[in-house]
């Protein structure tokens, strides 16, 4: 099941001509997808745009009756594959992918679409979700669209502009025969805010109507010689041809006056940033009025060198506000200064920074840096003179800790890692690679368990080089979004095919958890409109791996140990693995608790399990966390002046998994931890129990409470 259901959303999408959508970005995306005819969407789940992939789901009633495909493709590779129907076919295609890691992975069928070029217009979705709010290496989708030639679109964050570039991309792509991608950082996915809708658009030709009369061009392979005619074709017709296009329909904006002695370029996706710092400095009203000229890059690749020069004639300086490196705008804009004879001084990274997110602090400083140097008198009194300069902020890194991700409560993948932390403890350090997915964790305190990922799926691939034998086997990790991504070929099957002597653990939590508990193939719920409950293990055997075990509960963390104890020290000498099956648990949490507040509320009888720790026998010695990390276990000061150290303790968020008991006993750390089974609407008999439990205990407590103050006055 996805994070979230989008079923009452998606009837926004049925909104017609004049009605006035409200919602958020990555919603406006799909309506706008919608009015502008789309015939086939799809793509692969990754922050910021996992959501964009769900209201697809939730929305395939409505998809059908417009004749649009959609698909959950398995990888980006795929998806940027299915854009192939535009190659051919006047038929508008999307497809939808995190950022630069969908891009690398989607790269090689962006080559080949790139170089054949499309018919219809191809739009790709790429979710940005560069700085502070990223999962992933810091990139940029720039590149991706310098090297393959696609262009790049960057609308300003407000719906009707995200609206508006949906339609300009697949104009764009239709009259430059050019795919065109189209970046959504992460604040313009879930920007609020309104647009005025237009009537769906059935597709001109569905895919079904495409089937029924293929079409071919031996000039669209991409092969010698047509492929050396396609590079032409790119730089001689679809490259002026977009320029043309960007200028005629506008693109790019200007505001503000024509005539200043500076002005400010920036990427779309920055104005608001740029037009708050000018707030914020006295330069910019309400409605983003400035005295201040602006030139807005809505399509951020191919640049415009006539609009660009037009913008800098008669300033004395231009400010290029480009987040993230390297500076490819800049460097570019500086080129074109340079072979006009230009002598404008070109602003940009010397006042930003190179690397990082331009948060509202650094885009302040970075606009009042540019205006103190170039053009001081639009400031006030008080920050025009160079003294004025801040002082530098504190590092705060070394006082304030990290705060890295971690598992959830509960997580059954938690016990995993306590299982072969004790092995390692038991057979010595191993050499552990990790995958992309919430098992990465593991790397981090208390587990420390692997140190490197090399992309989604490559988890196993990424031992390659230690698969050769030695004294201790190389283990690697990996999710079950991760194995049906890239894994099952990129990482199995070469450890099948180079008879690896490795250990590879598949974590499966039922989902691709990780993005938002999307289906996989081997999820065990019933799925409407996907194939489901096709198990890893068969597929393990399929590819030829030979010794496989499947544990059905991760909870069972002296049985994990055996079975990692077993890989580690048979005989056998080809690729072991071991499928770790237990639900995750937030996807089980957001299923049973909803069923379970309406069963209270109506007065039925439930349980729910909940673990705490005995204070009189805990001793302090905190060896549970250290194989735990659970957010609900934690430390308590007790109010005996005879101990010092806290003592262990399990808060109300604990969700009743067990692990941390699980771990006590294959430990073998204390017996402190107990289970306790938290009745609601219990029966009259539970009721009159409790009562005469309670009487008696409090009976006990006195007595001994009695015992301790006569055993105190007595004499030495």
């Amino acid at each position: 099941m996805a994070e979230r259901s989008f079923a009452e959303e998606v009837k926004k999408l049925r909104l017609g001509d004049g009605e006035i959508f409200t919602g958020e970005g990555i919603l406006a995306i799909t309506k706008a997808l919608l009015e502008c005819g789309v015939g086939y969407v799809g793509g692969y789940q990754g922050a910021p745009i996992s959501h964009l992939m769900d209201v697809l789901a939730d929305a395939q009633e409505i998809l059908a009756e417009l004749g649009v495909r959609f698909e959950a493709n398995a990888s980006e590779a795929a998806a940027t594959a299915m854009l192939a129907a535009s190659v051919h076919y006047p038929i508008r295609g999307a497809v939808t992918y995190k950022g630069p890691v969908g891009l690398n992975v989607g790269s090689d069928a962006l080559a080949n679409l790139a170089s054949a070029g499309v018919t219809g217009g191809a739009l790709i979705i790429v979710g940005e979700d560069y700085g502070e709010g990223s999962s992933i290496m810091q990139e940029r989708s720039h590149a991706f669209a310098m090297k393959s030639q696609a262009w790049l679109i960057d609308p300003r964050p407000n719906l009707p502009a995200i609206v508006k570039a949906v339609e300009q991309g697949f104009a764009l792509s239709e009259a430059s025969n050019t795919p065109v991608m189209l970046m959504m950082r992460i604040r313009s996915c879930h920007v609020t805010g309104s647009f005025k809708t237009r009537a769906n658009r059935r597709p001109p030709m569905t895919v079904a109507e495409a089937l029924a009369n293929p079409r071919s061009d031996f000039n669209r392979v991409v092969l010698p010689p047509m492929s050396y005619v396609q590079e032409q074709d790119k730089v001689k017709n679809r490259w002026p041809a977009a320029l043309k296009f960007i200028q005629a329909h506008g693109l790019n904006e200007r505001f503000g006056p024509e005539e200043a002695p500076v002005g400010i370029v920036m990427q779309g996706g920055m104005y608001n940033g740029v037009i708050r710092a000018l707030q914020r400095l006295g330069l910019a009203d309400l409605h983003g009025e400035s005295p201040i000229p602006l030139y807005v890059l809505g399509v951020t690749y191919p640049l415009v060198a006539e609009e660009f020069l037009s913008f800098c004639a008669g300033k004395e300086a231009v400010l290029v506000v480009e987040e993230g490196q390297p500076d490819f705008i800049e460097q570019a804009f500086a080129a074109m200064l340079y072979k006009a004879g230009a002598r404008v001084a070109l602003h940009g990274k010397d006042v930003f920074p190179m690397a990082g997110e331009y948060t509202g602090q650094v885009m302040l400083d970075g606009i009042e840096g540019f205006l103190r140097k170039a053009a001081p008198a639009y400031l006030p009194a008080q920050r025009r003179a160079p003294n004025a300069e801040k002082p530098p902020l504190p590092d705060l890194s070394k006082t304030v800790p990290i705060r890295p991700p971690g598992f959830c409560i509960g997580c059954p993948e938690r016990p995993i890692f306590a299982a072969l932390k004790l092995a390692q403890g038991e057979l010595g350090k191993h050499q552990i690679a990790g995958d992309i997915g919430c098992h990465l964790f593991a790397s981090l305190p208390p587990f420390e368990v692997g140190g490197a990922t090399m992309g989604y799926g490559l988890g196993p691939a990424s031992n390659a080089a230690f698969d050769g034998g030695g004294e201790k086997r190389a283990i690697s990790i990996i999710g079950d979004g991760g194995f049906w991504h890239n894994g099952l070929s990129s990482s199995i099957g070469n450890a099948v095919f180079n008879k690896s002597d490795t250990l590879t653990v598949v974590v499966d939590n039922y989902y691709s958890a990780a993005t938002g508990g999307q289906d996989v193939l081997s999820s065990r719920a019933d799925n409407a409109t996907k194939s489901t409950k096709h198990p890893i293990t068969a597929a393990l055997k399929g590819v030829g791996v030979a010794w496989v075990r499947e544990i059905d509960r991760t909870y069972d963390v002296p049985k994990m140990l055996a079975t990692i104890r077993d890989a580690l020290t048979s005989d056998y000498a080809g690729p072991k693995v071991i499928v770790a099956s237990s639900e995750c648990m937030l996807n089980r949490q957001r299923r049973e608790r909803p069923l379970r507040n309406q069963a209270i509320r109506e007065g039925r009888r439930v349980e729910a399990p909940r673990f705490g720790v005995d204070e009189a026998i805990c001793t302090g010695d905190h060896a549970c966390m250290r194989l735990s990390g659970c957010p609900s276990l934690s430390l308590k000061v007790l109010d005996d002046p005879l101990r010092d150290d806290p003592v262990a303790a399990i808060d109300a968020s604990c969700v009743g998994c067990g692990n941390c008991g699980e771990v006590a006993d294959a430990a073998v750390l204390c017996p402190s931890f107990y289970r306790a089974d938290i009745v609601h609407n219990p029966t009259t008999r539970e009721r009159k129990s409790a009562r005469l439990a309670a009487r008696i205990i409090a009976w006990l407590q006195t007595r001994r409470a009695a015992r301790r103050l006569d055993f105190a006055g007595e004499p030495a």
